[in-house]
């Protein structure tokens, strides 16, 4: 079995999810043949695993573990994420192990479900450490919530489990950071404490000496060792997201040729879809939060993808951005919808089978002349496909429930393994796909800016986040000791 090291945090998104990222590819860039692990994630923005010698064409997992295996240089597999679970309600998820649907379950129930998971856990472990010198294990929420302990397999129940040592992360940028680590030093049982081999801090701004007597005060009250303070990494942010929670804090940056609006759905799901947009120099991407309308001066909107579709649907009427949307066509705006945001643009959303919920039919946004029936058997495959319009390569992925039918559908947006995808209205201003990934193919990305106006778009996206996953390593192995977590590692 390959060696070891896992990071857990004080609380979530203390930003594991990117100093895994960077610790992979700092341990490649040294020759370490590396692996990231996660045994549960909680995220709508999933990725397409290939699941070897099955034909129905690929697992699920989440989108950080995804970004991680590129980290270090592999492709992914649905053992690097064997739990993942996908929010459709504030108090229920869709349960996904090793990259298929395993069911549904509310919170309460999915906690004495959790006991049978770390099978599948264990097992997963197994194969991914398989010709691995080192796996770097990221950990979910906080060991701290030791209310949930005993039926634990995200963090210190894995890792008891799997005899994995454990580097504490603390978020100094949202305060608290020594409460936060001396208080889990003092709540965790003997057991668990000992598995923590140190500590580091992150997101880190201005003068670190000014931390060093808050170093020594960590130090006086737990007796781990600290690995470093990481500052602020700007990098971080030319790479996908991993969960919703950061939309909270995204805003409009400087004007620039192109406003893409996104509206931020209750359930919204893959929005790192949007990502290679926001790279590009000329193109400024707004999330738009609930209550606030689509901004007037957007040239484009983009609907993203739903865990969802018939809630979130619901919602952008209560919303009153039904009426922003007809009224940026009427001015001549460019729409495009992903996944559930196609089902959205339709006539109607039909859900007889009751798969999302008790709803079981929803008016459409009437922007496409088709209709979606959600049926029980979900697609989940890695695409390969040819966009229509400029007649170029295209690919990513499709995850998605329904069939979506319709004259529109005549029009189709790609051409996905000989069959038509989508559907584009009359006028061609508004485009309809399953495709996920759709904006990551730079020569399509480029034309299709070009037809909104836009010229000199179509950057090497790939490369762009290859070189952040560069840089972020490059600030690790600087302002941490990595040789002592590697060599921690068993």
């Amino acid at each position: 079995m390959a060696k070891a090291i896992m990071l857990q945090g004080t609380g979530s998104d203390v930003g594991k999810t990117v100093l895994v990222a960077g610790l992979c590819r700092a341990a490649k860039n040294r020759g370490l043949n590396v692996r990231p692990f996660k045994p549960q994630n909680m995220s709508n923005n999933a990725a397409v695993a290939d699941i070897p010698g099955d034909k129905a064409g690929g697992g699920e997992i989440g989108r950080a573990q995804w970004l991680q295996a590129i980290a270090c240089g592999v492709a992914p597999s649905v053992h690097m994420n064997p739990v993942l679970l996908k929010p459709q309600t504030d108090v229920g998820a869709q349960v996904i192990v090793q990259g298929k649907v395993f069911g549904e379950a509310r919170a309460r129930d999915y906690q004495a479900l959790k006991g049978r998971l770390m099978d599948a856990v264990l097992d997963s472990w197994g194969k991914v450490g398989e010709g691995a010198d080192l796996v770097i294990v990221e950990g979910a929420g906080s060991p701290a919530e030791i209310n949930l302990r005993s039926r634990d397999i995200a963090n210190m129940g894995f890792a008891t489990r799997a005899d994995v040592p454990v580097v504490l992360v603390g978020d100094i940028d949202r305060g608290g950071v020594i409460a936060s680590v001396v208080g889990t030093h003092l709540i965790l049982p003997e057991e668990d404490r000992r598995m923590i081999v140190g500590y580091l801090i992150n997101k880190f701004r201005g003068d670190v000496s000014l931390f060093d007597d808050g170093l020594k005060s960590i130090e006086t009250f737990t007796g781990w060792r600290c690995f470093g303070v990481v500052p602020w990494l700007k990098a971080a942010a030319r790479l996908p997201s991993e969960d919703s929670v950061v939309l909270e804090r995204l805003a409009s940056g400087e004007a620039r040729a192109l406003k893409v609006a996104v509206p931020m759905l209750g359930r919204i799901a893959n929005f790192d879809d949007l990502d290679p947009l926001k790279a590009e120099p000329q193109v400024e991407v707004v999330f738009v939060p609930p209550g606030k309308p689509l901004p007037a001066d957007a040239g484009l909107v983009v609907i993203p993808g739903s865990k969802s579709t018939i809630g979130d649907l619901l919602k952008f009427r209560e919303n009153g951005w039904d009426r922003d949307l007809l009224a940026h066509r009427k001015r001549g705006g460019h729409v495009v919808g992903i996944c559930g945001g196609f089902q959205m643009l339709g006539r109607a959303v039909r859900d007889p089978d009751g798969v999302e919920g008790s709803v079981t039919e929803a008016e459409g946004l009437g922007l496409l002349d088709v209709e979606t029936v959600m049926e029980p058997e979900k697609t989940v495959r890695n695409i390969s496909a040819r966009s229509v319009q400029f007649d170029l390569p295209l690919e990513g992925y499709e995850i998605h429930l329904g069939r979506t039918t319709g004259p529109d559908t005549l029009r189709p947006s790609a051409i996905i393994n000989g069959i038509e995808d989508g559907a584009v209205s009359a006028d061609g201003k508004v485009i309809g796909t399953y495709m996920h990934g759709l904006f990551g193919a730079d020569g399509f990305r480029g034309k299709f800016l070009e037809s909104l106006g836009i010229k000199g778009g179509g950057i090497d996206y790939r490369a762009e986040v290859e070189r952040a996953l560069d840089e972020v390593a490059a600030e690790l192995e600087t302002y941490l000791d990595c040789d002592a977590i590697f060599a921690l590692a068993r």
